[in-house]
């Protein structure tokens, strides 16, 4: 059976507010890889205008998220099938195996990040 891997790069929590994208920038039903001024990475994903950002890691092999295929509210790793709803994290395969999501806003058309 699987283990979860622990993301040791995942972004710090300061609840500050991280400017990331333009609105127009990331197309419907899809992902990118947000990199943050710490070095650390999210993935942020736009389902059908709502946005969404979780780790960029599956802590099934610790591979990146944020290109892997969106179905609705939820991403499922490319490389291993591990789903993960992205309104909160939590790993559909193993409970104990959840990414951390982190609050999105919009204003004026940019993304902001919480994190």
């Amino acid at each position: 059976m699987a283990k979860c891997r622990e993301n040791k790069r995942k972004p710090h929590r300061t609840d500050r507010l991280a400017t990331v994208a333009r609105v127009d920038d990331l197309p419907r039903g899809r992902g990118a890889r947000v990199k943050l001024h710490d070095g650390s990475q999210v993935a942020l994903f736009n389902v059908k205008g709502e946005f969404y950002a979780i780790e960029n890691f599956c802590p099934h092999r610790g591979l990146p998220l944020a290109n892997s295929p969106v179905h609705g509210h939820k991403v499922e790793c490319e490389h291993h099938g591990w789903r993960f709803d992205l309104r909160d994290g939590r790993c559909l395969k193993k409970r104990k195996c959840s990414v951390e999501s982190y609050e999105v806003v919009v204003e004026d058309g940019w993304i902001k990040i919480k994190v």
